[in-house]
């Protein structure tokens, strides 16, 4: 049995169980590529219909809107001209620059385009968006998931951010690619790959990259330089040339390589770039190009100065206000929008607070074992422009943190007198420069019905002691501005120093003489504020909103976010009172009797109005006050309120006023303020009365007067008049427009005798 069964069985030749496998196999493969050309196939299908309805179209316009890119703050020099002062930017670090085959009309260098084509798509002329070539050897080998991508590609990539392996994103890729080189040049695209393509070091384009790498702007690069920025692309940190300089020296000579076979360059001029010594910003003799300005070697993370703090918080707040974003909606505009901002900074100005401030030139010397005091400072001229702002002394450590110019507000002392009580007892007609205003305090100042205030060195005054207008704002007595207020009420000295003056963190609470005629306010005044307020002075009486920037745009300059527009100002008081106000507060500083409390300070032949400021325990001091040229006011104190007498001696605000000013002011021509009003006028008047000279007159002094409230002449310094000069000295307007002392009439009598006011509503009453 079993030998039939052998008989019967037949053996298979080795040959044909050979041909059996390689048939499966062949069958195998067969089904392998039908299977993967339907999918393939179906995949086309797709992908061509998306093509045909445009899903994989690319506006390159739009993309270039939503990239982040880096916003540029700008200064005018002296000609005028734009320079760079700061660069602000997320994490994407980009500046956008042109390219063109026109060198005429491009900044980034033929040189650099060449070696990115020779580095990275030899055939980036010849193919319509793809290299089917590379594509499918990719595909063979890689199954897609590395090599083969043109410039193009990869300039989808950029603009998406999809950078995944699958084969779906890959078609995607491939059919936005074919699309985009439809509808976009050769040249568009180049242009928008060397801006979008990742360098390292947050920097992302190639303008950026130059300058972080090289020190440079990208059209000064050299051949050497530009192999060198194009051999980063392929692995930024890899080929990063400050980390790993033999790297992109191996990457470089591939990128020369490829640029002399392919045509691009010569062989001197490829032997002289391979022999080029590199020399990067981290270089040993690394020096900073010329037409590189500061703010392009900014490119790693800098302090920016206080300006420009200033300017950031400002356009937050004026885009909020303007098209209602949010604090981060506004942010993320700033440091990602790549936006333009035309500040309205003057460099000189700036330059010269930066030095003093920064070095603590005329500061004083403190006890090691006392922590230093700070200090704050704006200039700005009478239109509302700021021109240089300072916000702490010392070297600045930190971006946007305490500008204490813009942002601290401390009680202002003696500085708040001008605005709160002596401007609206000039313009209210309570007062005039001679007015005798009694120097004793006001009862119930202090919370045990006390009389006070007090005057400087713990003097009281007496109720039998008058002084007149301008010998108390010389001295800066602090009986007497309680007493105006007593007359015109808290209500109206508010009006003028919250309203007018925009004095806005001084609430209900300051309505009462220790906030408005002493400056003891329950939050208090910045530099900025005082200095805008001061301004009125010099200007002719009219308010200017403080600006510091002129336009803000989006980075073609095609779209204006915000513009400042010039405006007439408001006018806040009468061209007679500013004029007078000037005058008075000059001679704070010029008054000879040696009574003046900024005597020991002032311009180098340069008339200067001004008033200091010393709060209660003499823990901040301030000095306000302006050229013809400019207007200025210094905080000096302690972040932490301190005494400063028990350290300093005399008043550092105004001696850092004058340091600062005096160098501002250095080369300008000496000029006096200009007079506004036609009616004021220089007059002699009776100092025992208060009233103009008469023939009679012994004691005399020479003031400025608006004739629409002049005082009455005196015709007898003994005389039984009122001791308040306003009160006796009422005038009337005759038929012809002149004016003549008026007659003290029975309520100008009465209010002579009127009782001690000992609230706001009191006060109102005893008017």
């Amino acid at each position: 049995m079993t030998q039939k069964r052998r008989a019967v069985t037949k053996r298979v030749p080795k040959n044909r169980k050979k041909r059996s496998k390689g048939a499966t196999v062949l069958l195998s493969v067969l089904f392998t590529v039908l299977l993967t050309a339907v999918i393939v196939c179906l995949y086309l299908l797709v992908f061509m219909v998306s093509y045909v309805n445009g899903d994989s179209k690319i506006n390159l316009e739009e993309y270039k809107e939503n990239q982040d890119q880096t916003t540029i703050i700008y200064a005018y020099d002296t000609n005028n001209e734009v320079t760079e002062l700061s660069r602000l930017h997320g994490e994407q670090n980009r500046v956008w620059v042109t390219y063109s085959e026109n060198p005429d009309e491009s900044v980034i260098p033929q040189n650099l385009a060449n070696a990115y084509i020779a580095l990275e798509d030899k055939r980036f002329y010849d193919h319509g968006g793809v290299d089917w070539f590379r594509t499918l050897s990719s595909a063979v080998k890689y199954h897609f998931k590395q090599g083969g991508s043109t410039l193009t590609q990869q300039l989808i990539k950029n603009l998406t951010g999809e950078n995944g392996k699958t084969v779906n994103r890959k078609f995607y890729e491939i059919l936005s690619a074919l699309n985009l080189e439809k509808n976009a040049s050769k040249q568009t695209i180049l242009e928008a790959y060397m801006n979008t393509v990742y360098m390292s070091h947050g920097c992302y384009g190639v303008q950026t990259a130059s300058e972080k790498y090289f020190g440079k702007n990208v059209q000064d690069l050299n051949l050497a330089e530009c192999a060198s920025l194009a051999a980063i692309t392929q692995s930024p940190s890899k080929y990063d040339p400050l980390i790993h300089p033999e790297e992109n020296k191996k990457r470089q000579k591939v990128c020369l390589d490829n640029m002399l076979k392919q045509g691009k360059i010569t062989e001197d001029q490829y032997n002289e770039a391979i022999n080029y010594t590199m020399v990067f910003t981290n270089s040993e003799g690394y020096v900073p190009s010329e037409n590189l300005t500061s703010a392009q070697q900014q490119t790693t993370t800098t302090i920016q100065s206080y300006y420009v703090d200033y300017v950031i918080q400002k356009v937050i707040s004026d885009l909020m206000d303007k098209y209602g974003y949010t604090k981060p909606q506004a942010s993320t505009l700033i440091y990602s929008g790549g936006l333009r901002i035309y500040s309205a900074v003057d460099m000189n100005v700036q330059n010269i607070l930066e030095n003093v401030y920064v070095n603590r030139i005329s500061f004083p010397s403190y006890n090691k074992n006392v922590p230093d005091a700070q200090s704050a400072m704006t200039i700005m001229d009478y239109s509302g422009r700021v021109l240089g702002m300072i916000g702490g002394a010392g070297e600045k450590t930190e971006n946007r943190g305490l500008n204490r110019a813009a942002n601290s507000y401390r009680q202002p002392g003696s500085s708040i007198k001008p605005l709160s009580v002596y401007t609206p007892a000039i313009e209210e007609k309570y007062a005039y420069w001679s007015t005798r205003v009694k120097n004793y305090g006001i009862p119930h100042y202090y919370s045990d019905g006390g009389v006070g205030p007090v005057n400087y060195g713990n003097d009281p005054g007496s109720p039998d002691s008058y002084v007149n207008v301008q010998k108390a704002i010389c001295k800066s007595y602090n009986t007497v501005p309680a007493q105006l207020l007593k007359k015109m009420g808290y209500e109206l000295s508010f009006k003028y120093a919250n309203g007018k003056f925009r004095l806005d963190h001084l609430y209900d609470v300051d309505k009462n003489a220790s906030s408005l005629a002493v400056g003891g306010t329950s939050k208090g005044v910045s530099t900025l504020q005082m200095a805008a307020a001061y301004a009125t002075f010099g200007n002719g009486g009219k308010y200017y909103d403080p600006y510091c920037y002129y336009k803000v745009t989006n980075s073609s300059g095609t779209m204006v976010y915000l513009q400042h527009d010039e405006t007439d100002g408001d006018q806040i008081m009468s061209q007679d009172t500013a004029d007078i106000m000037n005058e008075l507060l000059q001679t704070v500083v010029t008054d000879t009797a040696g009574e003046a409390t900024a005597r020991n300070y002032g311009l180098n032949n340069m008339k200067l109005f001004a008033k200091t400021g010393t709060t209660t325990e003499d823990k901040d001091r301030w000095f306000c006050g302006g050229s013809p040229y400019y207007v200025a006011a210094v905080w000096y104190g302690c972040d932490t309120p301190k005494q400063l007498s028990n350290y300093v001696s005399g008043n550092p605000a105004g001696k850092i006023f004058d340091e600062v000013l005096n160098r501002v002011h250095k080369g300008l021509a000496s000029k006096d303020f200009t007079k506004f009003s036609s009616i004021v006028e220089q007059k002699e008047y009776c100092t025992k009365t208060g009233l103009l000279a008469g023939s009679g007159c012994s004691s005399r002094a020479t003031g400025w007067f608006s004739k629409s409230n002049m005082p009455g002449y005196c015709t007898s310094c003994s005389g039984g008049g009122s001791k308040d000069g306003k009160i006796e000295g009422e005038t009337k307007k005759t038929t012809d427009g002149s004016t003549k002392p008026a007659e003290t009439t029975k309520a100008a009598a009465e209010t002579t005798k009127a009782p001690e006011a000992t609230n706001a509503a009191e006060a109102t009453k005893a008017q």
